[in-house]
C-alpha cells in the first residue's frame, strides 16, 4: 500500500462508548456500553511475575479519590485488539531499521488473531500511514518489508517537513484521527529513540489524545547510538508517554532485545484484567478524572491508566 495521510472512515459508535468485556467473537456486531468506564489492568507480584486467578473482590477503583463499585469484571480480556505500530525512521535509528522490522513482523504473526487488526505508521520529519487498519497479516508484512525513510511522502500540505522528528505529533495524530472512535482494546507501540525536535504538539497533548482514545502506549527505546552520541534521554520521554495510559517503556539492550520486548508486551496483553464501573453523573464533556486501581492483597501492584476524559455522560 502506498503511503497515505487520509483519515479512516470510522464506524458510527456513540461518543464515550466503551468496550464490553469478553464479547463473542463470531457475532459480527460491535458491542458498546456508553455508561461504562472500562479499565484494563495487569497485576504483578514482588518478583515482577503476572498474578492470575484474582477475583473482583481483590480490586478497588477510585475516581478522583472516591471509591467506585465495580460492575463488570473479567479475568482475561478477550475483546478485539487494534495495534498501531509507529516506527521512527529518522537518521538516528535507521541503522537498526532491519531489526525493528523483523521483530515487528514476528509480533504481528504471533499476536494478531481473527477479529484483530493493525496499522503501520512511519515518522521522521514527516508522518506517513503506510498501512491503514487491516486484519490481513499478509498485507501488514508486505507493507512492513517496504517501510523505511524512502517511503515517507516528500511533502504534504498538512504535515510539512519541519526538519525534526515528529514523535509527539505522530502519537497525537494516530490517537485522535485513527483510534479515537474504534471499539475494543487499542494499543500503540512506539519504536524510537524518544527524541522529538519538531512537533507542533507537546508531550502533554500526546498523552491526552492517547487517554481520550483509551489506547495503551508502549514505548520501545533504542540503545545508545555510538555514531551520533545519543544516550538515554529519550527513555524519560517514553516513560512519560506510556505510564499514564497504563503502558510501559522498555530500553533495548543485550539482555532485553527487541524480540524479548515484543514478547513481554504480548504476554502483558494476555494477562490483563478488565474492570468496569458506572461513573458518577454530571461531569462536563472533556473533564479529566484521576483513576487509581489497587489490589486488596498485600504485595501486589496493579498497572492501569491514570485517568480518563468524560464524554458528557
Amino acid at each position: 500500500m502506498l503511503p497515505s495521510l487520509l483519515l479512516l472512515a470510522l464506524p458510527a459508535v456513540p461518543a464515550g462508548a466503551q468496550i464490553v468485556l469478553n464479547p463473542a467473537r463470531n457475532e459480527g456486531v460491535i458491542h458498546v456500553d456508553v455508561d461504562l468506564v472500562n479499565v484494563l489492568c495487569a497485576v504483578r507480584d514482588k518478583s515482577g511475575g503476572y498474578v492470575k486467578g484474582l477475583t473482583e473482590a481483590d480490586f478497588e477503583i477510585r475516581q478522583d479519590g472516591k471509591r467506585q463499585a465495580i460492575t463488570h469484571f473479567a479475568r482475561e480480556v478477550d475483546s478485539p485488539l487494534t495495534v498501531a505500530l509507529l516506527l521512527d525512521v529518522s537518521g538516528s535509528v535507521t541503522n537498526v531499521l532491519g531489526e525493528e522490522k523483523a521483530a515487528a513482523a514476528r509480533f504481528f504473526q504471533e499476536v494478531l488473531r481473527p477479529g484483530d487488526g493493525a496499522m503501520l505508521v512511519g515518522f521522521a520529519q514527516m508522518i506517513a500511514v503506510w498501512e491503514e487498519l487491516t486484519g490481513s497479516k499478509t498485507e501488514l508484512l508486505e507493507t512492513l518489508e517496504r517501510a523505511g525513510p524512502g517511503a515517507l511522502p516528500v511533502e504534504d500540505v498538512e504535515y510539512r517537513s519541519r526538519g525534526g522528528t515528529l514523535l509527539y505529533d505522530a502519537v497525537n495524530l494516530v490517537a485522535s484521527k485513527k483510534l479515537m472512535r474504534l471499539p475494543g482494546r487499542k494499543v500503540m507501540i512506539l519504536i524510537t529513540d524518544g527524541e522529538d525536535n519538531g512537533s507542533l504538539e507537546g508531550i502533554g497533548k500526546a498523552v491526552q489524545s492517547a487517554q481520550q482514545a483509551d489506547a495503551v502506549v508502549y514505548g520501545i527505546h533504542y540503545k545508545e547510538n555510538r555514531l551520533t552520541g545519543f544516550a538515554r534521554d529519550g527513555m524519560g520521554a517514553l516513560t512519560r508517554l506510556s505510564e499514564p495510559t497504563g503502558g510501559r517503556a522498555f530500553h533495548v539492550s543485550e539482555k532485553m532485545p527487541l524480540t524479548k520486548i515484543f514478547a513481554e508486551i504480548a504476554d502483558e496483553m494476555r494477562n490483563q484484567y478488565g474492570l468496569g464501573y458506572t461513573p458518577p453523573p454530571g461531569s462536563p464533556d472533556g473533564t479529566f478524572h484521576k483513576l487509581e486501581v489497587k489490589t486488596t492483597k498485600p504485595g501486589l501492584k496493579a498497572q492501569a491508566r491514570s485517568g480518563y476524559f468524560s464524554s458528557g455522560r
